[in-house]
C-alpha cells in the first residue's frame, strides 16, 4: 500500500464528510451540516491528505498564520487505516509547511488524551472555550 500525502489538494466536502464518518471523528462534527461543512474544508488555509490511489484515507486541517500559532482542528485517519503511522505523518508533514518558530495547537478528542505526548506534545492546562449558543458576559 502506498499512501500519498498531499498539501492543500482541494478536498470536496463529501470527500470531507464520508472519511470523517469511517473515523472516530465523524461522531463530534456536524457532518449532517452541509453547509458547516463546506465552510470548514473552504476556509481552512492548510490541508494535509493522504491519499489511497485515489480514496481519502487521512486529513490535517488546520487554520494557521504560518509563523506563530497552527491550529490543528481536525486530523482524522480513516479507521481501517490507523496504527500505519498515517497519523502521524499527517502531522509531520504539516509542522513542515510551517515557519520555525511556529507551535503546533489542537484539542485533543478524548479517546486520543494520551497519544499527543507520546509524540512529542507539551499539555497545556490554559484551553478555553467558549460554546457557539454562549454569549460574552458583559
Amino acid at each position: 500500500m502506498d499512501i500519498v500525502y498531499e498539501i492543500n489538494r482541494q478536498v470536496s466536502p463529501e470527500e470531507f464528510v464520508d472519511l470523517l464518518k469511517r473515523s472516530t471523528l465523524g461522531e463530534r462534527r456536524p457532518i449532517d451540516d452541509a453547509e458547516c461543512m463546506s465552510g470548514m474544508i473552504s476556509n481552512s488555509n492548510l490541508v494535509v491528505t493522504a491519499w489511497d490511489d485515489d480514496k481519502l484515507v487521512g486529513i490535517a486541517r488546520s487554520v494557521t498564520d504560518f509563523y506563530y500559532c497552527c491550529y490543528l482542528s481536525d486530523l482524522a485517519v480513516d479507521e481501517q487505516y490507523q496504527r500505519l503511522g498515517i497519523g502521524k505523518q499527517l502531522q509531520v508533514c504539516t509542522q513542515r509547511q510551517l515557519k520555525p518558530k511556529c507551535k503546533l495547537l489542537l484539542i485533543a478528542a478524548p479517546a486520543a488524551n494520551e497519544y499527543y505526548g507520546q509524540i512529542g506534545y507539551s499539555k497545556n492546562e490554559r484551553c478555553w472555550v467558549l460554546p457557539p449558543e454562549q454569549e460574552i458576559i458583559q
